[in-house]
């Protein structure tokens, strides 16, 4: 494509932009991973991804299996050989069988303030899905849609993202909503430094409530790995098969089946904290489960996306220094809703984090759907600090 070049509403000279789609190896995707170090340079928020870990994610089995949901391509928009713009766009045929939708994804989006660029890039991305038959798109989104790096952040931009969250510049607003986008969800992030009063506010409904609903908070035994797994996909496939919930937690995702959770478990051992994830259980019933994580954003950002050869120590040094925690998903069966599983649960990461001396918790992210998660935090005068969108585009 051609398309002539309009900067920051200044007009200049006609420029013709160029358009690739990117083959998937090496030596292609390395400029599509490191156009973001051009975006982001001296801003101060900015987490930078580990390059390596993210090439062999791209081209590694974790990623294939994600992908295997259904057909992607990478798009880089050029200038002169001058990188400009880079979008990921996909399908998730097993998503949209289960809808019988025909909906195409975007992420991994970064450009420069430029409204022609955003033109150029998404009218590729969108002819790509249109010849597959697709009519609506939305994102940003990773593919198979999971958490890690949902929505593009609207509100919070003083401040850097915690770990897996995303972070972009506050012009890719405009340029979206510009080009005709829509909301479609809104993600709330939770932030608080209070650890003390929210966990003394949680503790006495906790208490009250597992009494009275018999239920308990079991630490999870990774000794008990498979055990463990198999309880959380039963309390998922409970949520998921619930047809009077209108909001499941799984808006965008495919729930997991026991295989793609066991991966997910295995990527995050690196990162688990066992003092930090709780199944609740009733008898021998698994009714709800928390699954948090400490911040390692605080150590990410301090070695600019490369671990060797002295990232390496830095790693090591400042892993023992992290002061956040970020409780990353939560999710109660239908039948125990509304009797404070949630609640009882969070108690418990509370309790570990005034022990082990954190200093914040973030609780994200959380649809503006999910009232009962929202509770938690608003019962207690905390109101969400960073909002992420999910936009929406039919064509």
């Amino acid at each position: 494509m051609q398309i002539k070049l309009l900067k920051n509403l200044e007009e200049r000279p006609e420029r013709m932009l160029e358009v690739r789609e990117l083959k998937k190896n090496k030596e292609e995707l390395l400029p599509f991973i490191h156009f973001a170090w051009q975006i982001y340079q001296g801003d101060p928020h900015w987490v930078a991804p580990l390059k390596n870990d993210l090439l062999k994610s791209f081209l590694g089995k974790d990623f294939t299996k994600k992908i295997q949901c259904g057909p992607h391509a990478f798009f880089m928009v050029w200038e002169n050989n001058t990188p400009l713009g880079r979008i990921l766009v996909g399908i998730n045929e097993k998503k949209n069988r289960k809808t019988k939708r025909r909906v195409g994804y975007f992420g991994y989006l970064e450009l420069v303030n430029s409204s022609e660029v955003l033109k150029c890039l998404m009218e590729y991305a969108v002819n790509w899905l249109k010849n597959q038959d697709v009519t609506t798109l939305i994102g940003p989104l990773c593919p198979d849609n999971d958490v890690e790096g949902r929505g593009l952040l609207i509100k919070g931009f003083d401040s850097p993202p915690v770990l897996m969250n995303s972070y972009n510049p506050d012009y890719y607003r405009k340029l979206l909503e510009e080009y005709g986008f829509k909301k479609d969800t809104d993600f709330f992030a939770y932030y608080t430094n209070q650890i003390a009063n929210l966990r003394a506010r949680l503790k006495k409904v906790s208490a009250f409530a597992m009494q009275k609903f018999r239920f308990r908070i079991d630490k999870i035994n990774l000794k008990y790995r498979d055990r463990e797994i198999r309880d959380i996909i039963k309390i998922i496939d409970a949520i998921v098969s619930d047809s009077r919930e209108e909001d499941n937690g799984f808006e965008y995702a495919n729930p997991p089946t026991y295989e793609e959770f066991a991966l997910e478990v295995k990527k995050f051992l690196p990162f688990l904290d066992k003092d930090l994830i709780y199944i609740a259980r009733s008898g021998e019933i698994p009714i709800g489960f928390v699954f948090a994580l400490p911040d390692y954003n605080q150590v990410l950002r301090r070695m600019d996306g490369k671990l060797f050869p002295f990232g390496l120590f830095q790693y090591l040094w400042y892993k023992r220094k992290i002061k956040g925690i970020r409780g990353l998903a939560q999710y109660v069966i239908p039948g125990f809703r509304n009797k404070a599983v949630n609640a009882a649960i969070f108690s418990k990461i509370l309790d570990v984090a005034e022990r082990k001396q954190y200093e914040y918790i973030e609780g994200s992210l959380i649809s503006e759907n999910n009232l009962r998660s929202r509770r938690i935090f608003e019962n207690a005068g905390i109101q969400p600090y960073k909002i992420y969108r999910v936009y929406r585009k039919v064509f």
